[in-house]
């Protein structure tokens, strides 16, 4: 098996940029005390410590210095630094004062929509479970739009507990360049990024493991859900992910943790916007898990969906469907026996074993 992509070795490349990352953890971590990017603990929040903000100053640095060293210079490759630094400084300035919703969403808008039309990144067809379905340009580029937008918000949302986005982002990306050398695509701009990016955020997360000693804040996790969103795409127009079925099945966790974010304040008639302490990782700690066991929990999830689609991807579709169904089953369960989507009615304590008065 070739372990070199563009003339480069797989393992220098994951080792400089951990490298890289880990070191700039320490630069960010003053930065973030310099502009009082400081996350101070409340009612919703897990850690007990005023702990620093913008560590995703530090992923963005390794990204960097990785595509300096190994990547290339093209129209596409030009389209996602610009959107990427968007969103890395909508990010880092929203860790130091908040930046209002309408505006954040603005922003995320304008990043995507500069790697979609200038970068021409976007569906040009998509393949489902044998289907081929082509649709119309303005359809294909929308849509593509509004995906990058939505991944991006969704690995934001699932950032609630040390570790946690990063290791989930780090899966991904580890799992598309596992699809990519399958299918033997190993020269592709998808690839290249996902050995750069998994090497930045395992970097980050020898400082982010719990008990974590910086966060990313915004700026890393909209940065990880913005790249994860746009190797997804690179990955259709590159043939190395062959269907939709595919990247949907990696990013389950965070798909379904945010679908149910919505339906959850829906049900309650909230604002769709509106941060609560119910998300999937909430629903652990709950269970009386340690953070560290919860996020450990929620890795073993996702390596299990990572699998399915490689599985789905080798063309063992039998396997890879009964995986699915048993995975969603567990998630159901999940659903029904936490308050992730409904509160259930607390139990009153102590009345049965009550002694009656004479």
């Amino acid at each position: 098996m070739n372990l070199e992509v563009n003339g480069h070795p797989i393992y220098l490349i994951l080792l400089v940029t951990i490298l890289s990352s880990y070191i700039l953890t320490f630069l960010a971590k003053r930065i973030a005390y310099h502009v009082g990017a400081i996350d101070i603990p409340n009612e919703r929040k897990v850690h007990k410590e005023p702990t620093p903000r913008c560590g995703g100053i530090a992923i963005f640095g390794g990204f960097l210095v990785g595509y300096i060293l190994y990547g290339d210079i093209t129209t596409q490759m030009i389209s996602i630094l610009i959107g990427a630094f968007i969103i890395v400084m909508l990010g880092f300035i929203d860790d130091i004062k908040p930046i209002k919703a309408r505006t954040k969403f603005l922003f995320e808008l304008i990043a995507a929509a500069i790697v979609v039309f200038y970068g021409k990144t976007y569906f040009t067809h998509i393949t489902f479970l044998g289907l081929k379905l082509n649709f119309p340009y303005i359809v294909n580029t929308l849509v593509s739009v509004i995906f990058i937008v939505g991944i991006a918000n969704a690995i934001n949302l699932i950032d609630g507990i040390d570790g946690l986005a990063a290791g989930i982002s780090a899966i991904n990306y580890i799992t598309i360049a596992i699809i990519a050398f399958i299918v033997n695509k190993i020269g592709g701009l998808d690839i290249i990024l996902s050995l750069i990016m998994a090497g930045s955020t395992i970097g980050f997360l020898g400082h982010n493991f719990p008990p974590a000693k910086i966060f990313m804040g915004d700026c890393g996790s909209l940065f990880l859900g913005f790249m994860i969103a746009i190797i997804s795409l690179l990955g259709f127009k590159l043939t190395t992910i062959t269907s939709l079925i595919v990247p949907l099945l990696i990013l389950a966790i965070p798909i379904f943790d945010t679908l149910f974010a919505i339906l959850r304040r829906l049900l309650k008639g909230e604002s769709i916007g509106k941060p609560d302490k119910e998300h999937l990782q909430h629903q652990f700690l709950k269970m009386r898990f340690s953070p560290r066991k919860t996020i450990l929990i929620i890795y073993t999830i996702n390596i299990l969906f990572s699998i399915v689609s490689i599985f789905y991807v080798i063309g063992d579709n039998k396997q890879a469907i009964a995986l699915y169904i048993i995975l969603m089953i567990i998630i159901l369960f999940l659903v029904l026996k936490t308050d992730i989507l409904f509160k259930h009615k607390e139990k009153k304590k102590g009345i049965k074993n009550e002694p009656k008065n004479k």
